[in-house]
């Protein structure tokens, strides 16, 4: 086996880190994934760590960094060509990103196209930016090395795997398991486009009932896993919620470790967000009615002050339980609520709310889609956060 380490940290060296995400706020956000990219890296450099976080370069990416660092182009870079660009976010978060403008310099968000499909190559894509990770965590990419590379969910998962067949030294790496519904599956007939040896495709790697799953290379491969609550790292051994991974899950039970995720208080605290209309704290909690008024208007609602306002910001998925919601609806409205939900998703659940803020005009305000301060809007304004998910990884 090859060597790892994290080096002689102990001596007062910062421990060198890189992140490997599909998603960091405040770059690119879809969902929980980026808030914890973006604020666990700046948690970690408070505590003495050099943390690095690689995402690809998609639209808009690059215009929201300082002053950009052009490194060398990287070659045949699954169908084209690549480079890494380095810089920082506003918040002094030190970011690599990863220009492939075949790969990524496209509509959409990071996963699926306008048409709201997958890509159709996300194998490719997502292959990339592990294979680019796994190359910076060699040293064949800059000066920069890492000691540790840390992936996060099935987009990162190669990342260790490509590690693990590299040979030589290599550093340590650890997979966080955000959400264990997303495996990340391919057909097998990709396995030589992706890099991988032929060995590698057995229940003892990366094959899951027959298909590649991304997220299985990261469980196998990587020395250590973490997921966003002990709570979940319990659940994910068990067959009722390990989605076909229990059984490895068990196994590695000994490197496996619950974290609960948290939050970035500077941006969540209310007390001074810019997003909201009126700040208020504990001690201010009669201001929240200029919020909740706010909110009415931009989603049309009626402007009740007694109605107890809810809201919800949330993939719209049978696993959120939008579904189950939708049902609750009329009863929640009879019951003289209103509420207001942001998201996106499902095609049919998108179908289904859309036409319950038509029905209900006036209780019902829809929003499609993702928007970082409306989603802000939307918590400093309602009464109540409704979150009905059938699992949730970490209680958000």
């Amino acid at each position: 086996m090859a060597s790892i380490g994290i080096g002689p940290a102990a001596a007062g060296r910062p421990v060198r880190v890189l992140f490997v995400t599909s998603e960091c706020y405040p770059l690119i956000k879809t969902g929980g994934l980026a808030d914890v990219a973006g604020a666990l890296p700046l948690a970690l450099g408070a505590l003495g760590g050099e943390v690095r976080v690689l995402l690809p370069a998609y639209p808009g990416v690059l215009d929201q960094l300082g002053e950009v660092e052009a490194g060398a182009p990287i070659a045949d870079l699954f169908g084209g060509e690549g480079r890494l660009l380095s810089g920082r976010t506003a918040n002094k978060l030190e970011v690599i990103a990863l220009e492939a403008a075949h790969l990524y310099d496209r509509p959409g968000n990071p996963y699926l196209g306008p048409d709201g499909r997958d890509w159709p190559d996300n194998h490719l894509r997502f292959a990339a930016l592990a294979w680019v990770g796994s190359r910076i965590g060699l040293g064949e990419l800059g000066a920069w090395r890492p000691e540790l590379v840390h992936g996060h969910d099935w987009q990162a998962g190669l990342a260790p795997a490509y590690l693990s067949f590299a040979g030589g030294p290599r550093p340590a790496t650890v997979m966080t398991i955000h959400n264990l519904a997303f495996p990340g599956l391919f057909p097998a007939a990709h396995l030589a486009s992706l890099r991988l040896p032929t060995a590698s495709f057995t229940v003892e790697g990366l094959e899951y009932y027959g298909q590649i799953s991304f997220l299985k290379a990261g469980l196998h491969y990587a020395d250590r896993l973490t997921t966003v609550s002990p709570t979940y790292a319990r659940e994910i051994r068990t067959p009722a919620q390990g989605m076909g991974f229990d059984g490895l899950l068990r196994r590695r039970a000994a490197d496996l470790a619950g974290i609960v995720n948290g939050i970035d208080a500077a941006v969540w605290d209310p007390a001074a967000d810019p997003r909201s209309e009126a700040p208020y704290d504990a001690a201010r909690l009669d201001v929240k009615a200029v919020n909740k008024q706010a909110l009415q208007r931009r989603l049309g609602l009626n402007p009740r002050s007694d109605a107890l306002l809810f809201c919800v910001v949330s993939r719209l998925t049978a696993q959120k339980g939008l579904d189950l919601l939708l049902e609750a609806l009329p009863g929640l409205l009879a019951a003289g609520g209103q509420l207001a939900m942001l998201g996106s998703g499902d095609p049919a659940l998108e179908v289904g709310w859309r036409a319950a803020a038509l029905r209900y005009a006036g209780d019902v305000g829809v929003v499609f889609g993702y928007d970082e301060p409306h989603s802000h809007l939307l918590q400093a304004g309602a009464d109540a956060i409704i979150i009905p998910s059938r699992f949730e990884p970490c209680g958000l």
